[in-house]
């Protein structure tokens, strides 16, 4: 039979399937950040997970899906944060309001390049549906999230609180990626412990 004959394949496992996938969506998240919708190819993000085009195609049904796939992936890793952070604040229910709003203003939710990796999702809502799917139901749980936590406060019209305070999040955020030296973090949370309070009897 010879040497060939006696070796054999290692077997394929769903966790190199797993990995391969993931580094994939990485690479995706990291092309959209450095070079922006235009920039972001299906070469380009191969080259960067260092695999040829053919893997990409072998995963996911292109470089739409891909995208989509790395939305979902960086939503996912910044509920983590948040939700780390009102567990971390105890049961009090004010502290716990207090932690969901700060959490979007330190690591690892305040990043430039989650910002530029974000704005390019952003900008694929309006043409992408799958992308309009995964933004809507993004932040229509963001904001049940803080309705429930406004709710534990005793706040009034929380549906509107809710809303409110989901815009000055992005809005500082956003702001505060861009150009750090307008305002600090803490300047942002005091911004927004201000305006839940105004909600809160």
């Amino acid at each position: 039979m010879g040497i060939l004959g006696t070796m054999t394949r290692a077997p394929f496992t769903r966790e190199t399937a797993d990995v391969r996938r993931q580094a994939l969506v990485t690479a995706a998240e990291a092309v959209l950040a450095r070079e922006g919708v235009a920039g972001t190819s299906v070469r380009a993000i191969c080259a960067e997970a260092g695999v040829s085009p053919g893997l990409l195609r072998h995963y996911f049904e292109g470089v739409d899906e891909l995208i989509a796939a790395a939305y979902e992936a960086v939503d996912q890793r910044i509920d983590a944060a948040l939700e780390a952070a009102v567990a971390a604040a105890g049961h009090d229910p004010r502290a716990r309001l207090s932690a969901y709003l700060g959490a979007s203003f330190a690591p690892p939710v305040l990043d430039a390049n989650l910002l530029a990796a974000w704005i390019g999702f952003w900008g694929l809502v309006r043409t992408k549906p799958r992308i309009a799917a995964i933004h809507a139901a993004s932040y229509a749980a963001y904001r049940a999230r803080l309705e429930t936590l406004l709710a534990d406060c005793g706040a009034r019209e929380r549906r509107l609180a809710a809303i409110g305070l989901t815009a000055m999040v992005d809005g500082l955020w956003l702001e505060l990626c861009l150009d750090p030296s307008t305002f600090s973090g803490a300047e942002a949370v005091r911004a927004l412990e201000a305006a839940a309070g105004a909600w809160i009897q």
